[in-house]
């Protein structure tokens, strides 16, 4: 029997904190035939209105304290959410700016964005590698965080790797800063978001902003993509749940402090799991999905935003794989090919991590596949919100060491290295 590949695992556990909040909007509602013409929105409004200026002053100076504790900027804050407001206040009334921040907190809410879960990483370079010893590597980690009506935001991880070394994580500190939309928020197509107001990478949280999305933005799977010109884009494939639909969606960053979100088309793009290859191929985008939710299927498109057709490229072979399959990410390329982490499902829906590898030159030839898991859930890690589940939505390779960050029963997320020509030689 083909051995198992070898995985050393760190000792870094990253887990769901009830602490970490982000301000974002909410709103109330009356249910169907409630309203009796009128809306919750306009009613708050009136009786905030009515409040005295003692009261006022009261109501304002609480919540503004308490906010505080954990929030910078939190009067802008206040006032932004005010001015999306704006529109549902009567005309005619001249506010002042007491009035109109107390109206922002009334209609926003501190949102524990990772109180339940913390899952599902991806991993991708940093863009800024100054300062970093020879042979070690800056890293990003994009998390899936579940909060309150188990909603889905996207968090992130900033660290440094040495390969055969040491692993650390950065501090992501106490604050969380909501993005700030750019342009584009009344659209369902697309949305700019200035996430400037982050002192680092892991103060930033994207949390549901389209009605697409209303239910979460679920399992980002981040690469660092090379165009033919050599401009560097990071791009992130993630699923939006609005509650009723899910479709594939784009976030596109080349910093980290300001992104665009936008919806993929074509009938590829109603499927979830889609991992854009790192660079063209033969002047082609490429992507690896899960269109029949049953086989990996191999996608190209002269568009980057329109996905159409696809041919299937692995069907599940071995055991660990006859539920269905998926990637765990991007492909990697490496001398050989291309690496390609996948997820296999099995007895008792058990969630296991293997690998393949594809042809360079026409990765719709599958090359090589590893019969047993590279990862597989152990007695000591199974149990948690969905247990029987190791999940991983995208590793690194630096030289031939593999970074590999994954999820724990769809509740936290630890890390493990492997060596590639380990990998490679458990491959059938």
């Amino acid at each position: 029997m083909t051995e198992r590949a070898h995985v050393d695992f760190y000792d870094v556990v990253l887990k769901p904190d009830p602490s970490r909040t982000v301000v974002r909007p909410f709103e109330p509602g009356y249910p169907r035939g409630f309203d009796h013409g009128r809306t919750r929105t306009s009613e708050t409004i009136e009786m905030i209105l009515g409040l005295d200026e003692d009261e006022l002053q009261r109501q304002l100076t609480g919540v503004t304290a308490s906010l505080d504790e954990n929030h910078r900027d939190v009067d802008a804050t206040l006032q932004r959410r005010f001015d999306e407001i704006a529109p549902q206040v009567p005309e005619g009334l001249s506010l002042s700016a007491e009035q109109q921040r107390l109206i922002g907190a009334y209609f926003s809410q501190e949102y524990a964005y990772e109180a339940a879960a913390l899952f599902n990483p991806s991993a991708v370079p940093h863009p800024d590698q100054s300062g970093v010893a020879e042979g070690a590597v800056r890293f990003v980690l994009a998390l899936r965080g579940v909060g309150e009506g188990h909603v889905s935001s996207v968090t992130f991880r900033t660290g440094v790797w040495a390969p055969g070394g040491d692993l650390t994580i950065d501090d992501p500190g106490t604050t969380s800063v909501p993005p700030v939309i750019a342009k584009g928020g009344g659209t369902d197509d697309a949305v700019r978001l200035d996430c400037g107001g982050s002192r680092s990478i892991s103060e930033t949280v994207l949390f549901p902003i389209l009605p697409s999305q209303r239910q979460g933005i679920e399992d980002m799977r981040l690469v660092r993509f090379v165009d033919d010109d050599g401009s560097v884009a990071y791009h992130g494939t993630y699923t939006a749940f609005s509650g009723a639909e899910a479709r594939s969606e784009l976030l596109t960053t080349t910093d980290f402090k300001s992104f665009q979100m936008r919806a993929l088309r074509g009938d590829v793009a109603s499927a979830k799991g889609m991992a854009i290859f790192p660079r063209r191929i033969d002047g082609r985008y490429v992507t690896l999905g899960r269109q029949d939710n049953k086989n990996i299927w191999l996608n190209t498109s002269d568009e980057l935003l329109h996905w159409d057709g696809g041919a299937k490229l692995i069907e599940p072979h071995f055991p660990w794989e006859f539920v269905q399959m998926g990637n765990c990410g991007s492909p990697i390329e490496i001398d050989e090919g291309w690496l390609v982490l996948t997820h296999g499902v099995g007895t008792v829906r058990n969630y296991c991590i293997g690998a393949c590898l594809l042809d360079k030159r026409d990765p719709s030839k599958l090359l090589a596949r590893t019969p047993r898991p590279v990862l597989a859930p152990s007695p000591h890690e199974r149990d948690g919100y969905v247990p029987n589940v190791v999940y991983s939505c995208g590793a690194l390779v630096e030289g031939r060491t593999m970074l590999l960050p994954y999820a724990v029963a769809d509740s936290f997320s630890a890390l493990g290295t492997l060596s590639v020509d380990n990998l490679l030689g458990c491959m059938a």
